[in-house]
């Protein structure tokens, strides 16, 4: 980790079952995130993708990059322009700070419209302690000769 390096993009298409699905997983039973023709009457030209949808999509991208042990610590997003069926969103991402096992990345998700979502994420990455030999390795793996079920 050290500060300026940027992340690879990540591309989501946005579908329909994924604006959907998202609403639904995260409980928000609002219409324009599920009832096109309902969005349409509230001025939306289609259903779009909800704020925890979004949130999920950026730590998704943080983790993915940074790893299984990355542990997220903080997300702070705020919304711009929509995420509608069809478009796809490009996630982008720059280490701002570093502090330790500790980085603060800058996250913008653009579409076709614009950036959908601007942010930081602070992520801690602990450092792996492997095993100091071989043979100290080996006396923690259970013994398959010993019980095929690891028991001791």
């Amino acid at each position: 980790m050290r500060v300026g390096a940027e992340l690879p993009p990540l591309e989501i298409p946005v579908t329909r079952t994924l604006i959907v699905a998202g609403a639904i997983a995260s409980r928000d039973y609002q219409d324009v995130h599920h009832d096109a023709e309902l969005a349409g009457q509230k001025g939306s030209p289609d259903v779009f993708m909800n704020i925890l949808t979004t949130n999920g999509l950026v730590g998704r991208y943080i983790t993915d990059h940074f790893g299984p042990a990355a542990m997220l610590r903080k997300v702070a997003i705020r919304l711009g322009a929509p995420n509608y069926p069809g478009d796809t969103m490009v996630l982008t991402g720059r280490i701002e700070a570093v502090d330790g096992d500790t980085a603060t990345v800058r996250v913008v998700g653009a579409n076709a419209l614009g950036r959908h979502v601007t942010g930081t994420v602070t992520v801690a990455v602990p450092a792996q302690v492997p095993p100091a030999t071989p043979a100290a390795a080996q006396a923690q793996a259970p013994d398959p000769a010993r019980d095929p079920e690891g028991r001791s």
